[in-house]
């Protein structure tokens, strides 16, 4: 494997007041430059722990993370600078515009006017939303709701970028229009952690993957390599379900 290391998790425990489980559980993975990494497993597996605690936004108990080569608990506004974060629940204004999202989100990460208005006309135009522009974001489907969060997320050029759960509750076009894009950044440069539990997503658009369950690092790799080394599953679904239990998580 080549690249440089763009994430170094080593250890990594968190566990909530009142809560006798670690939500992240001495976790350890590395991501590379270029890669699209997946975060993996069922709901409560640890997923959005680790990305908050990657963006240096979640107090750790123990353990060690490195972004960029630099340490999360000592570097983190300089490290979210160049980060770009697409999180779960929706982070948009809903009674701002589109435009007027982008232009919030472009000054807070110290761009100027003019770089705001032609990259938003670029990316408005990219996921379909140039005539929407100027409309409401409280009118939106959800899925034009989750392409303006993702395009929030690219507008500064960051060197990483977090998706937790791109494509939740969109429509088939959105979903496709989304990960069209992330396979498209694969020749880009630009390293992708991508979390998730819909695994046929997951097997299209990324390189390795990390299966989180109960907070626990329970197999780590390419996909072909997973599949390999955990015998007996003709399929990742099949792998996931017999690593991670057929129970349901709510």
């Amino acid at each position: 494997m080549t690249g440089e290391e763009i994430i170094k998790v080593s250890r990594l425990t968190k566990i909530y007041n009142g809560s006798k489980k670690p939500a992240v559980d001495d976790l350890s993975f590395v991501v590379r430059e270029r890669e699209i990494f997946g975060l993996l497993g069922p709901n409560g597996a640890g997923k959005s722990t680790t990305i908050m605690a990657l963006c240096g936004l979640l107090k750790i108990d123990s353990g060690n993370i490195s972004v960029f080569g630099l340490d999360v608990r000592k570097k983190g506004q300089e490290i979210r600078r160049e980060i770009g974060v697409a999180p779960q629940e929706i982070a948009l204004f809903p009674t701002l515009t589109a435009y007027e999202n982008l232009s919030y989100f472009g000054r807070m990460y110290g761009l100027d006017g003019t770089t705001i208005r032609r990259r938003a006309k670029d990316f408005l135009e990219l996921f379909g939303l140039t005539e929407k522009a100027n409309s409401r974001v409280i009118h939106f489907s959800g899925g034009m709701k989750r392409r303006l969060n993702l395009i929030t997320a690219l507008l500064h050029s960051p060197r990483l970028l977090i998706l937790d759960e791109p494509t939740s509750g969109v429509d088939v076009q959105s979903r496709k229009m989304i990960l069209d894009y992330l396979l498209a950044l694969k020749s880009d440069g630009i390293t992708v952690i991508y979390s998730s539990h819909l695994l046929e997503e997951a097997e299209k658009v990324c390189s390795r993957f990390a299966i989180l369950d109960v907070g626990r690092l329970i197999s780590e790799g390419k996909p072909a390599d997973l599949l390999a080394g955990n015998g007996g599953f003709g399929n990742l679904e099949q792998m996931f379900l017999g690593l991670t239990g057929r129970g349901t998580r709510d």
